[in-house]
């Protein structure tokens, strides 16, 4: 391998482990974590959480803990509602402003993918799952989600997709091979108009 392409790599793998570091989670996290605790949403569960402002994916202990946090990609268009019968549509047929990541709960199922990937499914009649970053010609995604600037990790069909070191260590074994609870923030809506439970 050139030497230039190898510290590439080493930059990457190394940008990638320290994402699974502990940081301060941004306030809204915070203020729902605590929410989920507190009401027992998650039913002593693990559950995450999705900051889409932030394009970075924070997962809890059942007792509202952070254990583990990593950039994502996530949909290309702004918005919190999913449009109807994407679960029944081909990518092709998807227009820009469809690839929505919806706000939202979602209870975690195993899947996979039409290819046999093995997914963590969020609802799968849209279509919205959470799968390793994956190589999608013309489309830079592995550089992209170790990109600090969030604009560049708006790129998926609504999906979120995750490092493959974070989603083997922290998503498979907690909320594939067991049930979990996802949530979603807004960044349209208000946080309690989509998680009453959170009202201050």
């Amino acid at each position: 391998m050139p030497f230039s392409r190898y510290i590439t790599a080493v930059t990457l793998a190394l940008f990638l482990c320290a994402a699974h570091a502990q940081e301060t989670p941004p306030s809204d996290v915070w203020l729902l974590a605590d929410a989920v605790y507190r009401s027992a949403d998650a039913s002593n569960k693990h559950f995450a959480i999705l900051d889409k402002s932030g394009a970075r994916l924070w997962v809890f202990t059942p007792r509202g803990q952070p254990l583990a946090n990593s950039p994502v990609l996530l949909g290309q268009a702004i918005g919190d509602d999913a449009p109807s019968g994407l679960g029944q549509r081909a990518f092709s047929k998807f227009r820009r402003s469809d690839k929505i990541t919806p706000a939202g709960r979602f209870i975690t199922e195993e899947g996979v993918n039409l290819n046999g990937d093995d997914i963590i499914w969020l609802d799968y009649d849209s279509g919205l799952s959470m799968h390793r970053v994956r190589n999608i010609a013309g489309e830079r995604r592995h550089q992209r989600v170790a990109s600090g600037i969030i604009s560049q990790r708006r790129i998926s069909y609504g999906c979120i997709n995750v490092p493959a070191s974070f989603y083997d260590q922290y998503l498979a074994p907690l909320f594939r091979s067991k049930t979990g609870v996802v949530y979603i923030l807004p960044e349209v809506y208000e946080l309690e108009d989509i998680f009453p439970f959170a009202r201050r």
